[in-house]
């Protein structure tokens, strides 16, 4: 027996498919299943229950899972440990995070991580937040940067910030005129939704439920940017995290209105492996980010506390703004 039997084994099981957990280890599914045989030979015991549909594992199944599961973890960390020790520093820190998190910010964060610790690497992809979740948890990824982030029997989790959600129109819209509306307002607005399976959505939808406000959903796309482009050109209105527009306003491309207690928010936060030993990067890559989020977040809270004017043009309390942020 060996890790990678291991491997495949849990796999297996995680994917409820001797084919998917086979496709994960670059293995054929007769090679995956061949090994889980032998295995179960060398144990003397059946792993799976091959008679049900989907599979099921037996006792002696969940046991070994288990086991499996928590050997791998511990291979993982001490592999890391080595690394780390044979670098010297000279790592690569692996990040997947969701489009929305902000491109500004993740690139301002890296630059002055990189100057503080120049030999680490950050190896950064943006990715739909199913594939974020994945990343993690095929350890493709060492650390996630999702909103409304989940913890898990196999996740933890690590709060960043709190994003305030604010009304965002085409520039120079009626609604921009206002400082500041409640959500009954947007009763049967055109309106620029997320996809149905993003957290977002589900938030979003639940918040209108509560205050029996429907609109009118013209198009659904599943990341902030499409939504903004389509706001432009006038397709619609949109619930959106303050951050996320802050350029837009600079640059005169939309408009955005606070909305009026009770008000909504969306989290942001790091996932990561339970049992993953982080590196002294790592951790300072975390602290760093974290403090990089949260100036950001303020600065969207300041303008969306500024007069309509402000908002509605992107004037200099806008550029102002980001000149603080630039300078943080």
């Amino acid at each position: 027996m060996n890790t990678e039997t291991f491997r495949i084994f849990c796999d297996v099981v995680h994917y409820q498919s001797f084919s998917r957990g086979a496709e994960a280890n670059n293995v054929s599914q007769s090679a995956a299943t061949q090994s889980i045989h032998r295995l179960e030979q060398r144990l003397g015991v059946l792993l799976i229950d091959r008679s049900k549909r989907p599979f099921a594992l037996t006792p002696e199944g969940k046991i070994c899972y288990e086991g499996f599961h928590e050997i791998l973890e511990t291979y993982e960390s001490v592999v890391s440990r080595v690394q780390a020790s044979k670098t010297q520093g000279n790592a690569t820190i692996r990040v997947a995070a969701i489009y929305s998190v902000g491109l500004h910010d993740m690139s301002k964060c890296m630059r002055d991580f990189m100057t503080e610790e120049p030999k680490t690497k950050i190896r950064l992809e943006f990715l739909h937040p199913d594939k974020v979740y994945q990343a993690v948890l095929d350890s493709e990824a060492d650390v996630g940067v999702v909103s409304y982030p989940t913890a898990s029997s196999e996740l933890n989790v690590i709060p960043l910030r709190s994003e305030e959600m604010i009304v965002v129109t085409p520039y120079k819209h009626p609604l921009s005129k206002e400082r500041s509306i409640p959500i009954e307002r947007l009763e049967g607005f055109d309106y620029v939704a997320f996809d149905h399976d993003l957290p977002i959505r589900r938030e979003t939808d639940k918040y209108m439920r509560q205050h029996n406000v429907r609109v009118n959903v013209v198009t659904e796309f599943d990341n902030i940017e499409t939504i903004k482009q389509a706001i432009e050109v006038g397709m619609g209105v949109s619930i959106l995290p303050a951050p996320s527009a802050l350029d837009d306003l600079a640059a005169k491309k939309l408009s955005a209105i606070p909305l009026e207690a009770p008000k909504i928010s969306r989290p942001i936060g790091v996932i990561y492996r339970r049992r993953k030993i982080f590196t002294a990067a790592m951790t300072r890559f975390i602290e760093m980010l974290g403090g990089a989020l949260v100036k950001s977040n303020a600065a969207g809270s300041d303008v969306c506390e500024e007069e309509t004017d402000g908002l509605k043009t992107g004037s200099s309390t806008i550029d102002s703004q980001e000149k603080k942020r630039d300078a943080t």
